[in-house]
């Protein structure tokens, strides 16, 4: 089949490849005189001729003969290392059916798509407005994984040991098990990318990105992260506003917390004031963390109807490749597929890998201990001796701290990975979704434990301070040079020759210039980095205002830079249709609760509240339990704040419900 539509763009992409080459089709609404490319499978530069020939067999073939039902291209010539794949259209519409994908009915309004109801659809014809590039690119990706053997074979061309496929194995991690293939990635469409950059990051779009283009091109997961970042930066602008005003406009700094010179004694100046900034800076973090992820929330689901991922049924669809079980019949879809017990799989959880995180956190906690206990060691041997050789060993501590936290870190990355494959999830979000709250945890007590170490157990709020304001400013130095640095020298000087060569020789073969790009890494450190800076503000800004002045600094270059970085040093990724953030968003939700305790014990410290204590004779005991009243106050507050806000707007719960209603309409007259 051929896809149409952006003509231009698809002729850009397909001028080194022999359109009579494609894969011949035999139903007549998947023909058509133009491919568009789709997805690369770079194969090893060692690979058989006689491989190639039966691994294009296999995904040209059809579903019933155990064929992914694709279109394929064998790239310059057929002992080549690549396969060029798109999908036809028919492959195309069953699919997004599997995945539950809501499009456009005839009326304009949002629906689940049916493939039996197909022609009610608008632009059902032509794929390149029916779905998104994103999408079609999933799909086959999607279809090359669900590939398995249909009966133990040998794969042709390839020594016997690593070249047995064993009865429904999966076929693609299988031959990349074997080294036949090397890697499979989307294809760029260099027109639609050109364009969308120079929407996006060329003219520096801060405040109002093209998220449906980003969402078109990149995939719901790219323009979620883009959506909510863009998101946060508005929102950090009344926090901002607020630390602006309680630094200098407010008498002494609106009563942050000081030092006395000389003495290290807390105080605050009052200038007769009857509350502290850091009381209103505590009170106004713990709302706004709220107010911020409920509206959030809002603002997810009204993107998730406008892309049509709000019914997914991924639950329905293929298991994911890695998963394993006995074979056996789906009892839900009636299919043949590996089968795995609930049960089983929570054992090994509960059992296996709870206690292992719990392992690991323990050392984490251990190092922290470990790093004090030998700069108490170094500090005396320091004072006592006052030598040159004293002076260099205090920097020690650091240093081991630093080199032990940094390998712990890497050996859980891997022991998580290993744990999350072990427990044997079907779906890839329950596996994505295991996976990023294991390292979230350990990335929670790496980021927080000395900060909460030096609030709740030295109660020492100007050393929190300090620490606070230099992991800030350190963070913002780094940023600037990773998001505009890098980017402008890459840009100026290393991308410079590549595109005096793509201007020299029109007839340069981009998919070989699109394989000597890197993969793209993901978007865990950048969801991690916002979540780690999003603790900052809603557990400990109290008693360092400006720390929403420097994050809203901080996104300002993020968008941009990570904008370059995904359309121009990167290969293009695969990206799954999401309705949300995922789990990512339940852990920003966590972090405001855990701002409430944080913040109350913080307000306990305040030296104005300690002072009006003392001078009450409030005893220690009274003190903790009207904190711990308070805290309870606070929390309830929020859960009121929470339930106010909807978690959609009444006009996307009522599409919802139409979409559910038509849904089962449609499913009575299918059984009639």
């Amino acid at each position: 089949m051929m896809l149409m539509g952006d003509k231009g763009s698809v002729q850009t992409q397909t001028k080194v490849l022999s359109q009579g080459c494609w894969t011949q089709v035999s139903c007549p609404c998947c023909v058509s005189k133009q491919v568009e490319p789709l997805v690369l499978i770079q194969l090893s530069d060692s690979i058989q001729p006689v491989t190639k020939r039966w691994l294009i067999s296999l995904i040209e073939a059809s579903k019933r003969h155990g064929g992914a039902a694709l279109l394929t291209h064998p790239g310059e010539d057929e002992c080549g290392n690549v396969i060029v794949v798109s999908a036809p259209r028919c492959t195309l519409l069953r699919a997004t059916e599997d995945l539950g994908l809501c499009k456009k009915y005839r009326n304009e309004e949002m629906a689940s798509f049916s493939y039996h109801d197909r022609d009610n659809f608008t632009n059902v014809d032509d794929m390149q407005k029916f779905l998104t590039l994103a999408e079609r690119q999933y799909i086959v990706k999607n279809e090359l994984d669900s590939l398995q053997a249909q009966k133990k074979q040998r794969i042709p061309g390839v020594p016997e040991a690593p070249g047995v496929l064993e009865a429904w194995e999966n076929i693609c991690q299988k031959l990349v098990r074997a080294g036949v293939i090397k890697n499979i990635f989307p294809l760029h469409d260099q027109k639609r990318l050109n364009d969308l950059g120079r929407r996006w990051y060329s003219k520096k779009q801060i405040w109002r990105q093209p998220l449906d283009a980003i969402q078109s091109y990149f995939g719901g997961t790219m323009a979620f992260y883009f959506s909510f970042l863009q998101f946060y930066t508005w929102a950090l602008v009344p926090p901002a506003f607020l630390g602006l005003v309680l630094t200098f406009l407010l008498p002494g700094g609106g009563g942050v917390v000081k030092e006395q010179a000389g003495e290290g004694v807390m105080e605050e100046e009052d200038y007769g004031l009857s509350v502290s900034g850091h009381m209103v800076q505590a009170v106004f973090s713990m709302l706004w963390s709220t107010v911020f992820i409920e509206f959030w929330k809002r603002r997810s689901s009204s993107l998730s109807h406008r892309w049509g991922t709000r019914h997914l049924t991924e639950r329905f669809a293929e298991p994911r490749p890695g998963f394993y079980g006995t074979l056996g019949i789906n009892p839900v879809t009636g299919r043949l597929e590996p089968l795995f017990p609930e049960w089983q799989r929570q054992l090994r959880v509960g059992l296996v890998s709870l206690p292992l995180v719990g392992l690991f956190l323990g050392l984490v906690v251990l190092g922290m201990t470990g790093f004090y206990h030998g700069e108490a060691l170094v500090q005396g041997f320091h004072q006592d001796s006052g030598s040159l050789f004293s002076g260099v060993l205090l920097y020690m501590p650091s240093i081991a701290h630093t080199v032990y936290t940094t390998i712990l870190k890497n050996v859980y990355h891997a022991v998580a990975m290993q744990l999350t494959k072990w427990e044997n999830h079907r779906e890839e979000s329950s596996f994505q979704n295991h996976h990023i709250t294991k390292v979230l945890l350990f990335t929670f007590f790496n980021n927080f434990a000395v900060l909460f170490h030096i609030a709740f157990y030295k109660q020492d709020l100007p050393l929190l301070r300090k620490k606070l304001a230099s992991l800030l400013i350190l963070n913002q130095l780094v940023n600037q040079c990773t998001e505009v640095v890098v980017p402008f020298i890459v840009d100026r000087f290393l991308s410079a020759p590549h595109k005096k060569e793509q201007e020299d020789d029109l007839e340069m073969d981009k998919l070989r210039a699109q394989r000597r790009l890197p993969p793209f890494p993901g978007l865990f450190a950048e969801y991690i980095e916002l979540l780690v800076k999003f603790g900052y503000l809603s557990l400990f800004s109290c008693v360092y205002p400006l720390t929403a002045v420097l994050l809203l600094l901080n996104n300002v270059t993020e968008i941009p830079g990570d904008a370059y970085k995904i359309c121009k040093l990167f290969r293009k990724p695969f990206s799954a249709p999401v309705s949300n953030m995922g789990v990512w968003q339940t852990a920003f939700e966590v972090l405001g609760f855990v701002s409430v305790m944080s913040n109350c014990w913080l307000l306990l410290l305040s030296p104005r509240v300690q002072e009006f204590c003392l001078e009450g004779g409030i005893s220690g005991k009274n003190i903790l339990l009207v904190a711990i009243l308070v805290e309870h106050v606070l929390i309830l507050v929020k859960m009121i704040l929470a339930f106010m806000i909807p978690d959609e707007p009444d006009w996307v719960r009522i599409k919802r419900e139409q979409i559910e209603f038509n849904s089962m309409q449609a499913l009575g007259k299918q059984k009639l």
